[in-house]
């Protein structure tokens, strides 16, 4: 009997020990930044306004990586590189549960990132296309507008401005669209929280009574529904 319990209790210990050293993370992200020879990368979450490292692996020669978490739904993360040059290197991306992939280069860490693995990433990417086009409108818009201002072409300014002014309520409409076409995506609500905060109540409404109840359940449709209760408390 005692050989019984003594048994059942190392037993019992040892399946303890092995649950303690089971990789709980249910994300994994891979990928591979050519030129990189030395540096650290993290997998990185920002909670209120503080980033905070979820994984990190130290590249000496290697230019493969491979980073993982615990993800309780999908969010935004972020893959960062730190190599001591003084400058920030970060690509945001929509995570979810199972596998995704960053191929990126290291002089363009950011701009040459290729993105796949979620449909709320594959969601964002389409919307980032459509943005381009506004985005490289609006630096040549500030460029003609400078040039205007130092020939003291005051006409030609105010037009110039007038043009920034459409392209910027373009770009909210288009954005507001966007969301309401993704319902049924955590990325109607990120828009409207980081894209759109600024669009007026009727806009922010819509996009979130159009919501399906799975996403407004989700991370970004509770922040939402905050948002909107703090701006109503106003």
């Amino acid at each position: 009997m005692k050989h019984l319990l003594k048994n059942g209790c190392l037993a019992l210990m040892l399946i303890a020990l092995f649950s303690c050293n089971v990789d709980s993370s249910n994300f994994t992200l891979k990928g591979k930044i050519k030129g990189l020879k030395k540096g650290v990368v993290y997998l990185q979450k920002e909670v209120d306004t503080t980033i905070i490292n979820l994984d990190s692996l130290e590249i000496k020669g290697q230019q493969e990586f491979t980073l993982s978490t615990n993800l309780e739904e999908p969010m935004v993360l972020y893959l960062s590189l730190q190599k001591n040059d003084g400058k920030e290197h970060y690509v945001p991306f929509f995570a979810n549960m199972g596998e995704m992939e960053i191929n990126t280069t290291l002089d363009g860490f950011n701009f040459d990132a290729d993105i796949k693995g979620s449909k709320q990433q594959d969601a964002l990417n389409q919307y980032l296309k459509l943005m381009k086009g506004f985005n490289q409108r609006n630096l040549e818009l500030l460029e003609e507008n400078f040039n205007a201002m130092k020939d003291n072409n005051i006409a030609l300014s105010d037009s110039l401005q007038e043009a920034s002014q459409t392209l910027f309520k373009r770009k909210y409409a288009t954005t507001i669209n966007f969301a309401l076409n993704h319902t049924d995506n955590e990325i109607a609500p990120y828009l409207a929280l980081y894209e759109i905060p600024n669009a007026t109540k009727k806009y922010i409404d819509t996009i979130y009574n159009s919501l399906t109840p799975e996403i407004k359940a989700s991370y970004y449709g509770r922040e939402l529904k905050e948002a909107m209760a703090r701006r109503d408390s106003l």
